[in-house]
């Protein structure tokens, strides 16, 4: 079954439900095994593709190395993301509604992007991240400009075997109460949803937005390959 075909067939009312209920959304087998090995090994390959190689350590955001793509995008992300859109951008127009925004994203990722190159905002910011022992992220929000789309999706490349430790974390920021961490291990070639940078959730009072940032907790063994698929230009 061909990507598009497998983001199609996936159950979206039940993604969304979980999405509000939970902050995330876990979504199994997006990519097979074969897809998975064929983006991780991308890492090792000359820099033509990429624009940017970061250092976590350098700029004190822990521990580990990601690179950005350049455009054009390898065919299985540009895949990915132009079929991921549309659903999510759904999903992001309910919330919008909900907060009374009055803010309406597009429906596809073309206009999306044609949104933030008028805004300058003209960088890919899909990226491929590896971990070795002793790697980690600090927790962070992928914003990159003034317009950034509420939802992004990170995809497991690597085998569980294939490392310890390493897990997904989020952390949500709830008014007048304490933070609520969540630790997410996911199987290869499975994908999670998460805000950008906040969700809505609905209070006594109506809807309000509680902060959400996501990192990677200390990986203690072996190597890990994760895709990121940001939706949203930089600048």
């Amino acid at each position: 079954m061909s990507i598009p075909r497998r983001i199609n067939a996936l159950d979206w009312t039940a993604t969304r439900i979980m999405l509000n209920e939970h902050g995330y959304a876990y979504l199994p087998s997006i990519l097979n095994q074969e897809e998975c090995l064929q983006l991780a090994q991308l890492y090792d390959q000359p820099t033509t593709g990429f624009r940017s190689h970061i250092n976590m350590a350098r700029y004190n955001f822990g521990r580990g190395e990601y690179k950005y793509f350049s455009y054009p995008l390898p065919n299985i992300v540009s895949q990915l993301r132009s079929s991921f859109y549309p659903y999510l951008a759904k999903i992001t127009n309910e919330w919008e509604y909900q907060l009374k925004t009055g803010r309406q994203w597009p429906e596809t990722l073309e206009q999306l992007t044609e949104t933030c190159h008028q805004a300058n905002q003209m960088r890919p910011t899909p990226l491929l991240l590896r971990y070795t022992k002793g790697d980690y992220n600090c927790l962070h929000q992928d914003l990159y400009g003034e317009i950034h789309f509420p939802l992004q999706v990170i995809i497991q490349l690597s085998a569980q075997s294939e490392y310890s430790g390493g897990e997904l974390v989020l952390v949500e920021q709830r008014p007048r109460m304490q933070s609520r961490p969540m630790v997410i291990p996911f199987e290869q070639g499975s994908a999670i949803i998460i805000p950008v940078r906040d969700r809505p959730v609905k209070g006594l009072r109506g809807w309000r937005r509680n902060q959400m940032r996501h990192g990677v907790s200390e990986l203690t063994q072996g190597t890990r390959h994760t895709l990121g698929l940001i939706f949203h230009d930089a600048n």
